[in-house]
């Protein structure tokens, strides 16, 4: 140690109560050397080395030291000793960085990692001769001096044991810091009381209790057992009990199957009557309701804990494993929403993952990146990981991933991961203490690992040894987690002889009655939060609401999003966009698209309904068209006017980040608690929906159909094809259609600006809640063609099917085309030119449920019909044409014919050519309205 820094450190500068200036100062130095006084840039290099290459670790420790010792100075050492020292600290900091690497976490006693040569006290310079010696122990959090002996004892208690806890890789020092003294305060002893080990007991109990039951009496049905796992039942127990007692008021759960079964009747309070009766195939009948299989159903209650009663909301789950999650957090952030919860402190998700899915399903690191940005944090999301350790059905982990745990991808957003044996109650208990308290205090994801294993196979008639011998061979040799603890508790005399099989004994006695199991209210409590579901249903087509609005109401919300402050400086052609509807709010110009999709925002915002619209382009619009969100070119702030219309009003619009699956998932979970606010998920272009088909199909399509779950989330699919590719062209209207069945969703393409503004309104008003899914046009936005009066906000509402207006003799038409979306305005200008007097243009504006009454008495309109035309610019096995011709077909009059136009058959959804896509556009258009009798398909 040179003689400068020792007459420092003997100094009155160089004391306790300046540490953490003197820290800071040094983190200063390292950054910049000219940013500190020159006096400390001399004591700074002197330390030696840059700061990084050498002893950065053992000099912030020792700063950390001089705020240990209560403003005395620092007693200069040896270069020995400080050496040893030094040592000391770097082994403290090896534990916390890689002692779970050799943690007892496996309850098949297997080693997980290869030795690790930075715990032992060699790799450090020390050994058996410094044991004896005492050491500053640094942040330890422990006495200020302690024997070596003890520190490397208290490390591996808290280190090396049930728990493996990562959490040095987050960058937050007060995190690692509050993260250090929760793990190393306890000295390894977790403390349980002995009232929480019975109940721990009791709960593992009821969850091997129910396993055993239906393995005996439902012999090879699948329940996706949690045998071997048992311990998540009283870590869920637990967590309610604990976040309720932290002001938590309501949790929403996401898991797959694995132990389901379990969580629904042992913690959420299923009969098991009800449980038996899906067992033996019982089942309400219910027009237009598929069901669903046992271990993918939802279900709600209310506990009782010491912080009052907590709302638990367990959500239904299709096969694929882990699309849930996103649902989840969306759900939870639209609870949140409606409590005006903006500390996120009364509602929390809870997610429970399979080992191989965490790992392997790319919704999973979408779903982290959104955790902490604006739209979609919640305040942290319990995730909980059963670890089985062997995949999914056969798989090993060296080929489920490519990284040591599953709960890798969790660093990226520096959450802490707590891997726990589960066959140690205990540990598991002090992890969900931790994990609850950290999630509360900062708002942050947080992981539990609980390491466990799968007593049989992927389902119960699944033969795992085949595959996995030698880990089966153990397994079969294994205790139960409740028969160990047991035999722990009757050992310590918490528990007397023979109490733990009384436990058993009655909880089998309830089965067999049937009754109720989990202590849950029997009534469920009356929750001012709750979303109102009772005014909406979906077992009859409501009739169309009244959408329209008074002129004059309209002018003046229109006004009202036109006040923009005379010192916000908007770019020159926004200002030209906000000039035009300035005109238009006054009649001077007809409506386009944008504005008349705002003021639909607005007029419901006007009657006091919510707005949601969520999208990787959606303030602006990716078209260059709405403008929701306003920035200001001198500063970069932003204004949305929507928001300003009603005080307190609820409306988000927000650009999302580039991912599509998360985040309609996301959206369509918070629809699905939130039927007041109009919902709305905006693909940049059409084909991005591609990336969500999951959600589409699992929960979109479907999700009423077999859980009886009602949601009015609206998707923007900008559709048509405008010589840009293939991708771009199409948002695959068939696959929609395909999907639809029993008015499951309405599928619309709106071709003006008043159809869009109604469909908008009727999506909110009806008395129902549906997905709706529009065709959103793109060169329409700007047409001169597709425009509306102002007028049009008052008179009528969204049309299913719209006549030609232009025909004023309806006895002179024989051919009339049928079409959706932009391609109306091609076959009209086509008209015009060709003159084309004996030809009716009509416009299917909702594909699904498709309105044949309205189409049939139309048709009936035109006396001398003889052709009817369906044309579509997607080739012919795409589109609307095979989904919808048997409508047309009922539809038809006793001698129409009805044929085909559009392009050939492909299978990519258009051409690459601009030019080839003109040619292909002419020649339908031309086709449409000329073709002959032999045509006919």
């Amino acid at each position: 140690m040179s003689s400068t820094l020792k007459a420092l450190y003997a100094s009155s500068q160089f004391n306790g109560g300046n540490a953490a200036w003197i820290e800071a100062m040094y983190e200063d130095w390292l950054e910049d050397p000219s940013s500190v006084p020159a006096q400390w840039r001399e004591v700074f290099q002197g330390l030696g080395g840059d700061g990084s290459e050498r002893g950065h670790l053992d000099i912030q420790e020792h700063f950390r030291l001089l705020g240990r010792m209560g403003g005395q100075a620092v007693p200069v050492a040896s270069e020995s000793q400080d050496h040893k020292q030094a040592g000391v600290m770097r082994l403290i900091n090896a534990h916390r960085v890689r002692g779970h690497e050799i943690a007892k976490i496996d309850p098949l006693g297997r080693p997980h990692h290869p030795p690790v040569p930075d715990l032992d006290l060699s790799f450090h310079d020390l050994n058996d001769a410094d044991l004896d010696r005492e050491f500053n122990t640094g942040w330890l959090a422990a006495p200020n001096r302690m024997k070596l002996r003890d520190i490397e004892a208290l490390l591996k208690k808290v280190y090396t044991r049930s728990i493996g806890a990562e959490f040095m890789h987050i960058v937050d020092t007060r995190k690692r810091r509050w993260l250090e003294e929760r793990l190393e305060g306890c000295g390894g002893d977790f403390g349980t009381s002995n009232e929480e080990k019975v109940r721990l007991l009791e709960m593992l109990t009821a969850a091997e209790g129910l396993e055993k039951f239906l393995h005996t009496k439902y012999v090879g049905q699948k329940r996706f057992s949690l045998e071997g796992g048992e311990s998540l039942i009283p870590l869920l127990h637990e967590t309610m009990l604990h976040s309720g007692a932290n002001g938590v008021e309501e949790i929403v759960i996401g898991m797959a199957h694995r132990g389901r079964l379990n969580v629904l009747v042992n913690i959420l309070g299923k009969s098991p009557a009800d449980l038996f009766d899906e067992f033996e195939g019982k089942h309400d009948d219910h027009p237009g309701r598929s069901g669903d299989v046992k271990y993918h159903l939802g279900f709600a209650s209310d506990i009782q804990t010491p912080g009052g009663p907590v709302h638990m909301a367990l959500a239904f789950n299709p096969s694929h494993l882990e699309i849930v999650d996103p649902v989840v957090v969306g759900s939870a952030r639209a609870r949140q929403v409606r409590r005006d919860d903006e500390s996120h402190d009364q509602v929390m998700p809870i997610l429970i993952h399979g080992d191989a899915a965490f790992a392997g399903q790319g919704v999973i690191m979408e779903l982290f990146q959104m955790s902490e940005t604006r739209g979609f944090a919640v305040g942290g999301t319990m995730h909980i990981v059963v670890n089985n350790q062997v995949g999914f059905t056969t798989s090993n982990p060296r080929d489920a991933r490519s990284t040591l745990y599953c709960t890798a991808i969790a660093k990226m957003v520096h959450a802490p991961i707590f891997h726990v044996n589960a066959d140690d109650p205990e540990a598991v208990h002090h992890v969900m203490k931790i994990a609850c308290d950290f999630r509360t205090r900062f708002k942050r994801d947080v992981v539990i690992d609980l390491v466990c294993y799968r007593r049989h196979g992927h389902n119960e008639a699944d033969e795992p040894s085949a595959t996995q011998p030698v880990m089966y061979d153990i397994i079969r040799g294994l205790k139960t987690t409740r028969a160990k603890y047991a035999e722990k508790l009757e050992g310590e005399g918490t528990i007397e002889k023979g109490q733990a099989q009384a436990m058993m004994d009655a909880y089998r006695e309830k089965l067999d009655r049937g009754e109720q199991v989990a202590d849950v209210d029997s009534q469920p409590r009356t929750n001012e939060h709750a979303a109102n579901w009772h005014d909406y249903d979906s077992s009859e087509p409501p009739p169309p609401p009244d959408t329209g609005v008074p002129v004059k109401r309209a002018r003046e919300l229109a006004n009202a999003l036109l006040d923009i402050p005379a010192d916000f400086k908007l770019h020159p052609r926004v200002q030209r966009i906000v000039d035009d509807r300035r005109k238009m709010a006054a009649g001077e110009l007809p409506m386009d698209w944008g504005f008349a999709e705002t003021l639909a925002y607005a007029t419901l915002i006007d009657q006091d309904k919510k707005l949601r619209l969520v999208g990787q382009d959606s303030g602006r619009g990716t078209f260059f068209h709405r403008h929701a969100v306003l920035h200001n070119q001198a500063d970069g702030s932003t204004l949305l006017p929507l928001a300003q219309l009603r005080p307190e009003s609820d409306v988000t619009v927000i650009d999302s980040l580039l991912s599509e699956e998360a985040v309609m998932a996301f959206e369509y979970g918070y629809a699905t608690a939130a039927p007041e606010t109009l919902v709305i998920w905006e693909a940049q272009f059409g084909d991005f929906a591609n990336g969500a088909q999951v959600v589409i199909d699992q929960f979109l399509a479907s999700g009423e159909a077999k859980w009886g779950r009602l949601c009015g989330l609206t998707l923007f699919l900008p559709h048509g094809y405008e010589g840009q590719g293939p991708e771009h062209s199409s948002a695959r209207l068939e696959r929609f259609l395909q999907l639809c069945s029993f008015g499951n969703m309405q599928v619309c393409v709106p071709s003006t600006p008043a159809q869009i503004f109604h469909m908008l309104r009727r999506q909110m008003m009806q008395a129902t809640r549906k997905p709706l899914v529009v065709m959103m046009p793109k060169s329409l936005l700007r047409n001169k063609a597709s425009t509306s009066p102002l007028d049009r906000v008052e008179k009528g509402g969204f049309q299913l099917v719209i006549d030609d207006r232009q025909v004023t003799d309806k006895s002179a038409i024989d051919r009339l085309v049928l079409c959706s979306g932009k391609v109306y305005y091609d076959l009209d200008a086509k008209r015009t030119e060709t003159e084309a007097g004996n030809i009716a243009l009509v416009r299917i504006e909702q594909l699904h449920p498709f309105p044949e009454t309205d189409l049939k008495a139309l048709l009936a309109t035109y006396p001398n019909l003889k052709e009817v035309v369906w044309c579509q610019e997607e080739p012919k096995n795409q589109g609307a044409w095979y989904q919808i011709r048997h409508h047309l077909q009922v539809s038809l009059g006793e001698g129409h014919d009805l044929f085909y136009v559009g392009r050939r058959r492909s299978p990519s959804p258009a051409t690459g050519y601009f030019k080839v896509h003109l040619a292909e556009q002419e020649k339908l258009v031309t086709k449409a309205l000329t073709l002959g009798k032999g045509h006919q398909f």
